[in-house]
């Protein structure tokens, strides 16, 4: 069986012979779901930090599809051996800092590797704590499983680029208020059925990610943990008054807004708010139980997962100079 030829190179793709119509506009090949854990044993203290590491290669020659020769390909076995002698040389710190490092490695290792994309997740473990207040003890070795919300990070480097692109988000934060909320004054045409809500439950799941326009001298674990707080802050307020919201969409821009003000070295951001709705039960045909009841401050609400309205919105900085003035 004859070998094809390479016949055209260009920057979006291979010509896989110089008859053919077909052109490789996109591929890659790496290894999913590396689950790695790395544990610091400092006397009696100890620390965990558990990944689960994704790798992907894009070489610079495609024979391996072409001609169906394996000689530049790097196994995804030796990806997988490569995520635990990383970890086990340079420990775990932040997602964002290790999946820079497995970049570096597979462009300054494999100089055919054009470019690499890492994608990890960190799994949530939290150190177990005892009694209340300042008084509570924190374990020293044992720690429980606290999924507030997933925390994640893609980056990707190229080798024609100076840095890496890092992206970071958080999915899967669950949050509901019972008050403080309301949705009226919208379009009242003859498609409406919903009245105005002058107060109602709250309650979404929050995605969001947002992407650094340096990565150099950056916390990322602070900036994660920030950006959760803003979040968290817009929908809530403060405990005893909380802080209103006339609608999602509003909730939804004062917490990117307070990320750009309050993390300089994050460029751009983007978050999704689905509703997950809680109606009031119709008692209508209860008058009788409902009147023995109505004296108490108590309401019934069935969910409502689905249908369900979807709210999202990316805001970015105006210009680079802005994010250059606070760095």
């Amino acid at each position: 069986m004859m070998s094809r030829k390479l016949l055209d190179e260009s920057r979006d793709g291979y010509l896989d012979n110089e008859n053919s119509p077909y052109l490789i506009s996109n591929y890659g090949y790496g290894k999913d779901s590396v689950k790695v854990m790395h544990v610091v044993r400092n006397g009696l203290v100890h620390t965990i930090k558990e990944f689960e590491v994704g790798t992907k290669l894009k070489l610079r020659s495609q024979k391996d599809y072409l001609e169906g020769d394996n000689s530049d390909i790097v196994a995804t076995d030796s990806q997988k051996n490569t995520v635990y002698l990383l970890a086990r040389k340079y420990g775990l710190t932040s997602p964002e800092e290790f999946g820079i490092l497995l970049c570096h490695h597979f462009l300054g290792k494999y100089p055919h590797v054009e470019e690499v994309s890492i994608h990890i997740e960190q799994y949530p473990w939290s150190r177990m704590g005892f009694g209340t207040g300042p008084y509570k003890d924190l374990h020293n070795h044992a720690f429980v499983f606290t999924p507030t919300a997933l925390r994640y990070t893609d980056v990707t480097q190229k080798r024609t680029e100076v840095k890496p692109t890092v992206i970071s988000g958080l999915t899967d934060l669950r949050v509901l208020k019972t008050t403080q909320s309301a949705f009226v004054n919208f379009v009242n045409d003859e498609y409406r059925s919903l009245p105005d809500q002058h107060d109602r439950i709250f309650s979404t799941v929050v995605r969001s990610s947002w992407q650094y326009s340096t990565v150099t001298g950056v916390d990322f674990d602070y900036c994660w943990n920030k950006v959760k707080q803003c979040i968290l802050n817009n929908f809530a307020g403060e405990t005893e008054k909380g802080i209103f919201s006339p609608s999602v969409q509003h909730t939804l821009y004062l917490a990117e807004k307070q990320v750009l003000e309050t993390i300089p070295e994050i460029s751009s951001i983007d978050m999704t708010m689905p509703n997950k709705h809680y109606f009031t039960f119709d008692f209508s045909k209860f008058p009788k139980i409902v009147h023995e009841t109505e004296a108490k401050e108590e309401t019934v609400y069935v969910p409502v997962d689905k249908p369900a309205g979807i709210i999202y919105a990316q805001l970015d900085r105006k210009s680079d100079q802005y994010v250059k003035s606070k760095l």
